[in-house]
């Protein structure tokens, strides 16, 4: 989800609001110091990555190469965050615009200043219905099935040992209807529904280090179908020793759903990690503070929760900036 470009938010909310969020999020996490009277020297974690890092947990941010000559930018995401995702530079149309010509300028821009810093790096993402290349949609079944696993090599073995996690399908299933249904996508037209597990298996191959998700948005709430068809395919995946290490919860809302922590301890429960992959919520003041909270207190809960990555840094650049859902503002 999302996309550069995004027109600024013109009615930015004050700097304090967004010190509210951080120490929501902070204070969630159990590890915000108190007075340096009665702190002890290992519990002063100001910052959300370091924060996250004493649990062995990572709080990162979706960064954006384009906004990389940004120096406050760059600032903030050093300080506060010990993971990052690009937000397209991975994506197939940035990756292999052309057939077999693969391009990393932009990814690797992102991923060596990650790599200099020591933060985790999650890939994001391999096969998606969006943001491909027309030049898969002339291809028959037997060449899109071999270029999918072209592709997925092609990344994963660019990165070979040093990406954390990837994102290997993102979206697939359909949002209402009945559960287990998957969206009509070129994969599904021309591969079946098999294609999903198709990419897990050639993800492993690929590179056997990195764990290996499936990333959607809307699988938030425990009962809804669409988590309901998310969660019988990983129940089956396991069952069936298809490889899969982890679900990402994109979580693009306004107030988590009340059994959010549920949902995170159900998939828990299969044998998979999750990730918050994409946080950012609406709203503002304490409301927005106490959602960040909530959200951040349900991860810590679980302990197969990995870690939250927010969905961009600044609500300047956000793709839903009039919202300023993200824990900085245009400031």
């Amino acid at each position: 989800m999302g996309v550069n470009g995004v027109p600024p938010d013109q009615g930015r909310r004050p700097a304090g609001n967004r010190r509210m969020l951080v120490a929501g999020a902070l204070s969630a996490i159990g590890l915000l110091a108190a007075p340096a009277l009665t702190a002890p020297a290992d519990a002063a974690a100001g910052t959300l990555g370091a924060a996250a890092a004493q649990s062995g947990r990572y709080f990162g941010a979706a960064v954006a190469a384009g906004h990389l000559n940004d120096s406050t930018y760059v600032a903030t995401w050093d300080r506060e965050f010990n993971q990052v995702t690009a937000e397209n530079e991975m994506k197939w149309t940035s990756t292999e615009p052309n057939r077999n010509q693969f391009t990393f300028g932009s990814a690797d821009q992102i991923a060596n200043h990650a790599f200099s810093k020591g933060m985790k790096v999650r890939g994001h993402t391999l096969v998606w219905h969006a943001q491909i290349p027309t030049w898969l949609n002339n291809l028959s079944a037997t060449d899109l099935r071999a270029a999918m696993v072209n592709h997925i090599n092609g990344v994963m073995g660019h990165y070979k040992g040093k990406i954390y996690s990837w994102d290997v399908v993102n979206e697939a299933f359909n949002d209402g209807g009945a559960v287990g249904t998957l969206r009509s996508s070129i994969w599904t037209q021309k591969l079946g529904n098999g294609f999903i597990e198709e990419a897990f298996r050639a993800a492993r191959a690929a590179d056997p280090a990195a764990k290996l998700c499936y990333n959607d948005y809307n699988i938030d709430d425990a009962n809804a179908s669409k988590t309901r068809g998310v969660y019988n395919m990983v129940k089956d995946f396991k069952a069936r020793g298809v490889p899969i290490d982890c679900v990402g919860l994109q979580s693009h809302f306004g107030n988590p759903p009340a059994n959010y922590q549920a949902n995170i301890q159900q998939f828990a429960d299969l044998g998979v990690d999750v990730q918050i992959t994409e946080l950012d919520i609406g709203g503002g003041g304490s409301t927005q503070a106490d959602a960040y909270r909530r959200v951040t207190q349900a991860c810590v809960n679980v302990p197969r929760c990995a870690g939250i990555t927010v969905w961009g840094i600044t609500d300047k650049w956000s793709w839903r900036s009039g919202d300023t859902p993200l824990l900085f503002d245009g400031n």
